[in-house]
């Protein structure tokens, strides 16, 4: 893995020294503290050499805000004005090592090489033990992605505001939820996630807000605190938050907006100070309009919303996100070197990734394990569907029969409003397209029909013909279903 070294230092000849010294690092650089902390939140660098004095500050001053942004970056003090009891204090401060300047390359080298092992190592033992978080790092290539990274950074920087982050499941909300946790002023503070679907309606409320002793039969004798206080200046991370009990949305209602509860039997109320970015992969829209949801909650959870894009809605990233993954994964796993072949590539490339940047990981790790070479190969990555040439795409106007014909078998007469999925073709909004047309096809072309046999209303009908540009192919049946009615 090529790791980030961070040179901070107001003198332009030993920035510039020590970048020469590690040709095999990415070595960034900054000459004041405000530069340096706006690089550890963008690239969290895996290693800081921190200058004593800068022109704005003291670097043991410094050294506190980065230890806030990533507690677990390791940070060597340089300095021209070295005593015993600077050096005591640095180390109390959590300093990783302390050299004195002018110093010799061989030894900074030394130094350098040691802490940067000692990460490694921890990673993964952190890893096999089940216990890594590790720090966020957004890989953003394509326009959709880079424009996610650029709100991150802007709502990091309002540290209450609620956010809610929408997209398929795999495609990394959590992580984002992280990166706006990790580059926010709550950052030296908790981030405690829980995923709303994983509980029942009671175990969830109390695992949220607490209880009081007594509360229920099985109630912890002393009580228990929940989430929300543990969180407390902190963040809260809402995962699956649509499938959460509409009578428990109430309660979380009064605590976004008061931030204030009652834990489970109490009296009293408790208050908090909590960002919570909720997250969920389904259509919160539609889940209102269908009464599952609460369209108030919905409205106080949506503030600032953020929508990851699916992976093969970024084709740009799939290469740099596997080759970024490789970069983590193949030293942790005792395979440091492996490289990816070119029919490798193409068929990452190629591929639909309907598990996006899950299934993508999942695929390297597993590339990484079972290859037997040095090259990962395409059928290291055990893809799950097989390739096709091209993807084929169905044409706006086209009939439902023309899109399938092509994968009914010889023979094979299919009923009216029938549909087959062509192999490989796994976008979610052509699947869609296909359901919606083939129930217009079904119905003769009547939306009320064609609504009910979706499972939808009308309302939803029509805005999902607007989005997907079908209103051509609804206006077919306009006047069947005006003679219907």
């Amino acid at each position: 893995m090529t790791e980030t070294l961070l040179v901070v230092d107001d003198e332009p000849s030993i920035r510039h020294a020590i970048s020469r010294a590690f040709p095999d690092l990415v070595v960034k650089e900054a000459e004041t503290g405000a530069a340096a902390l706006a690089l550890v939140r963008d690239a969290y660098p895996d290693l800081v050499l921190l200058d004593q004095r800068l022109p704005d500050g003291d670097g043991l001053e410094l050294l506190a805000k980065i230890r806030a942004i990533d507690p677990d970056c390791p940070v060597v003090l340089l300095t021209g004005h070295g005593s015993v009891d600077l050096a005591v204090d640095a180390l109390k401060q959590g300093i990783s090592d302390f050299i004195e300047k002018p110093f010799k390359l061989e030894r900074l080298r030394r130094t350098v090489g040691l802490l940067l092992e000692k990460q490694r190592l921890g990673r993964q033992v952190a890893r096999l033990s089940g216990k890594s978080t590790g720090r966020v790092s957004l890989v953003a290539h394509s326009a959709g992605m880079k424009r996610v990274i650029a709100l991150v950074k802007r709502v990091a920087g309002v540290p209450s505001t609620t956010v809610l982050i929408q997209g398929e499941s795999g495609v990394g909300k959590e992580l984002v939820a992280r990166a706006i946790h990790e580059r926010s002023a709550r950052a030296d503070k908790q981030f405690i996630a829980i995923n709303c679907a994983a509980l029942s309606e009671h175990l969830l409320e109390a695992e949220l807000f607490g209880y009081e002793k007594g509360a229920f039969t099985g109630a912890d004798a002393k009580g228990k605190a929940g989430l929300f206080e543990v969180a407390d200046g902190g963040t809260i991370f809402l995962d699956e938050i649509g499938e959460m009990p509409i009578q428990l949305q109430t309660k979380l209602l009064r605590a976004l907006q008061e931030r204030r509860f009652r834990r489970v039997g109490g009296l009293q109320d408790v208050d908090v100070d909590v960002r919570v970015v909720a997250a969920t992969n389904r259509d919160l829209r539609a889940e209102v309009v269908a009464g599952r949801f609460r369209q108030d909650l919905y409205y106080r959870l949506r503030v600032v919303p953020v929508q990851v894009p699916s992976l093969r809605d970024r084709p740009d990233d799939i290469l740099p996100l596997a080759d970024h993954l490789l970069k983590r994964l193949a030293p942790e796993l005792g395979r440091p070197g492996l490289s990816f072949s070119a029919a490798a590539r193409a068929a990452m490339h190629a591929y639909a990734w309907p598990g996006n940047v899950r299934e993508l990981a999942n695929a390297v790790e597993r590339a990484v394990i079972t290859s037997e070479a040095e090259e990962i190969s395409a059928n290291d990555l055990c893809m799950d569907e097989v390739l096709p040439a091209v993807r084929p795409a169905v044409p706006a106007a086209a009939p439902v029969q023309d899109a399938v014909a092509s994968a009914v078998p010889a023979g094979l007469s299919m009923p009216k409003g029938a549909l087959i999925i062509p192999p490989g073709q796994r976008n979610l909004a052509d699947v869609e397209a296909l359901l919606i047309r083939a129930a217009l096809d079904e119905t003769g072309g009547q939306k009320s029909k064609a609504a009910e046999l979706l499972g939808i209303n009308r309302t939803t009908l029509y805005n999902k013909l607007r989005e997907l540009d079908l209103i051509s192919v609804a206006g077919e049946g306009e006047a069947s279903e005006a003679a219907a009615t």
